[in-house]
C-alpha cells in the first residue's frame, strides 16, 4: 500500500491481527470482531463474528482499512465490504514463514507502523529453536460432534512440525477432514493434540476418547494465532508436548 495515506481507523475481522495492531497502535482500532479477545479490556465496537460480520455495522464505522484472513474469513463478506467501497486487505497464513511476511503487510504496508520490536524477537525465537530431539506423530483435533482434525496445509501443522510433532494427517486431501473417532485411534499416532480452540478440550473433555494415546492439551492461542503470542509459542507449545500423558 506504498504511497496510501497511513490509515487512522482500522476494522480487524482477525483476531490474531487485532492483538497484533493493538501491540502497536491500540488507537487505530475502529471495530473488532465478537472473537476478539486479546488484549483483554479492548474497549472497541464489536461488529459480530468472524463469519458473519455485520457488513453495515462495519461500514458505518468508516475505516479506512479493513484487514482479513482467507481462512478465518468468508469471501461473501469480503466482497460485500468491499462493494460498500471500504478497502479490504486480506491474508493468507499458512506457514510461520507466511506469518512473519504477512504481519509486517499488515502492520508497516497496511497500517503505516514501524516494524514492531515484539516481531523480530518472535522470528528470532522460533529461528533459534534446537532441533526436537526426536519426532512424534500426533492426531490434532480441532472440533467434536463431528471429530475434526488438522489437515493438509495448515499453520498450526507448520508450528508443531518445528516442534518435532508430525501431524498424522498432514497429507490428507482436506485442510480440516472429519475422521470417524474409532479411526483417530487406530492411526499410527503416539500423541493426541488438544487444543482450547475453537473447540475448548480440557482435561475432562478430551483426553478420555483417545485412551491408548497421550494427551497434550495446548493453547490454542499459541498454536494457532499469529501475532504477539508467536514470542512465548515455542516455549508454552514446547512445556505442554513435553507434560503429555
Amino acid at each position: 500500500m506504498t504511497g496510501h495515506r497511513s490509515p487512522r481507523r482500522v476494522v480487524s475481522l482477525v483476531p490474531s491481527l487485532t492483538e497484533a495492531v493493538a501491540a502497536c497502535a491500540p488507537e487505530l482500532l475502529a471495530g473488532v470482531t465478537d472473537w476478539c479477545s486479546h488484549p483483554a479490556g479492548l474497549d472497541v465496537p464489536r461488529i459480530g463474528g468472524t463469519k458473519n460480520p455485520d457488513v453495515g455495522r462495519v461500514a458505518a464505522l468508516a475505516p479506512d482499512l479493513v484487514i482479513a484472513n482467507e481462512e478465518e474469513n468468508r469471501p461473501q463478506d469480503l466482497e460485500a465490504l468491499r462493494a460498500a467501497g471500504l478497502t479490504v486487505l486480506v491474508t493468507e497464513v499458512r506457514t510461520l514463514d507466511q506469518a512473519w511476511g504477512e504481519l509486517a503487510r499488515v502492520l508497516v504496508a497496511g497500517c503505516g507502523l514501524p516494524r514492531p520490536a515484539w516481531l523480530d524477537a518472535a522470528e528470532t525465537a522460533w529461528r533459534e529453536l534446537p532441533p526436537p530431539a526426536a519426532e512424534r506423530t500426533a492426531v490434532v483435533p480441532v472440533w467434536r460432534r463431528p471429530w475434526m482434525v488438522l489437515g493438509r496445509d495448515t499453520f498450526a501443522g507448520d508450528v508443531l512440525a518445528r516442534l518435532g510433532v508430525r501431524n498424522l494427517y498432514a497429507d490428507h486431501a482436506d485442510r480440516y477432514p472429519r475422521i470417524p473417532l474409532d479411526a483417530l485411534n487406530s492411526g499410527a499416532a503416539d500423541l493426541v493434540v488438544l487444543p482450547d480452540e475453537p473447540y475448548r478440550f480440557s482435561a475432562e473433555d478430551g483426553p478420555e476418547a483417545f485412551p491408548g494415546l497421550p494427551a497434550a492439551l495446548v493453547s490454542g492461542r499459541c498454536l494457532t494465532w499469529y501475532g504477539p503470542s508467536l514470542l512465548q509459542a515455542p516455549a508454552v507449545l514446547a512445556q505442554a508436548l513435553a507434560g503429555a500423558r
